[in-house]
C-alpha cells in the first residue's frame, strides 16, 4: 500500500496531497471505486452535493472500517443552495448522506458570481467551521477577482481553492495569489480529462522513467506542490494513479511539462457559470 505525503493547510490540518476524485461516478459506481481507492491506499476522497452520489461514497467509509482519524473527506456546496440559511441546510443533507458527523473539507463550489450570494453561503461556513462540523474550509472555481472580495470581507482565508489545472492550463497567477495568502492549490481534471496524455513531450518523459503519461503529469503536479485529486472507476488505474512516488521528475522535465501551457479549459469559466 502506498504511503501518501501531506500538505499542512493554513489552519495546521494535514491534507494528503494525492487523493480520489468521484466527479461523474453514478452513486451505483461509487461505493466499489472508493473501496478500490481505500484498499490501494488513498485517504482523501473528494466528493460533492453535485455529483448525487455522497451516499456511495459514505456507504464505501462505512464498509472500509478504516478509523474515521485516518480518512480526508472533502464536499462541497451547489450554486442553487448558495446564501446563508441554504447553506447550512445543504450542509446538513450532504452530512446526513455521507454519515459522518463532520467533515475534513467543505468547499463553495463555484463562486457563481452573478448569484452574488457567495459571501454570505462564506459566512455560514465560519459558523460550521466554528461548531467543529467542517474542520477545514475552502473554495473551488474561485478566480483572483472573486478570492480578493472574500479576503477583504472575512478573517476566515480559505485553506484551499480547488481549481482545474493541467498542463494545458497552468492558472499561474492564481497560484501566486494563493502562495500569498497560504491558501493550497488543489488540482481537478488534473490530466485535462486525457486531453494531454499524448503529447510527445510527456510520451518521452515517460519512457524514459518506465511510467505512464498519467503519472508523469500527476508527478508533475506534486512536484509543484499541488493536492490532486485524479478520477477512475478502473481498478488498474485507481492503482497506477497512487503508484507516482518512485520517481522524481528533473528540473528540464519540468520546465518542458510547462511549456504545455496553452489556456486550455475543459470546464466551465468561473466568471460565467451561475
Amino acid at each position: 500500500m502506498t504511503h501518501v505525503p501531506t500538505v499542512t493547510l493554513n489552519n495546521g490540518i494535514e491534507m494528503p496531497q494525492l487523493g480520489f476524485g468521484v466527479f461523474q461516478v453514478p452513486d451505483e459506481e461509487t461505493t466499489a471505486a472508493v473501496g478500490t481507492a481505500l484498499e490501494a491506499g488513498y485517504r482523501s476522497i473528494d466528493t460533492a452535493a453535485a455529483y448525487g452520489n455522497e451516499g456511495g461514497v459514505g456507504k464505501a467509509l462505512a464498509a472500509s472500517g478504516l478509523p474515521r482519524e485516518e480518512l480526508f473527506v472533502t464536499t462541497k456546496l451547489w450554486n442553487a443552495d448558495q446564501g446563508y440559511d441554504a447553506t447550512l441546510r445543504a450542509f446538513d443533507a450532504s452530512l446526513g448522506k455521507l454519515g459522518l458527523d463532520h467533515v475534513d473539507l467543505y468547499l463553495i463550489h463555484w463562486p457563481a458570481p452573478a448569484r452574488d450570494l457567495y459571501l454570505d453561503s462564506w459566512r455560514a461556513i465560519e459558523r460550521l467551521v466554528a461548531e467543529g462540523r467542517v474542520r477545514t474550509a475552502g473554495v473551488s472555481n474561485f478566480q483572483p477577482a472573486h478570492l480578493a472580495r472574500l479576503l477583504d470581507s472575512s478573517d476566515l482565508v480559505p485553506a484551499v481553492n480547488q481549481i482545474e489545472l493541467h498542463p494545458a492550463l497552468q492558472q499561474r497567477e492564481l497560484r501566486d495569489l494563493h502562495a500569498r495568502h497560504s491558501i493550497v492549490t488543489e488540482a481537478w481534471s488534473p490530466l485535462a480529462q486525457g486531453a494531454v496524455l499524448e503529447e510527445p513531450a510527456l510520451r518521452e518523459i515517460a519512457g524514459r522513467h518506465g511510467r505512464s503519461t498519467a503519472q508523469v503529469v500527476l508527478r508533475w503536479h506534486l512536484q509543484l506542490g499541488n493536492v490532486v485529486i485524479p478520477k477512475s472507476v478502473t481498478p488498474a488505474r485507481i492503482r497506477e494513479n497512487i503508484d507516482v512516488f518512485g520517481f522524481e521528475l528533473s528540473a528540464e522535465e519540468m520546465a518542458a511539462i510547462t511549456a504545455l501551457d496553452r489556456g486550455l479549459r475543459t470546464g466551465p469559466d468561473p466568471d460565467t457559470l451561475n
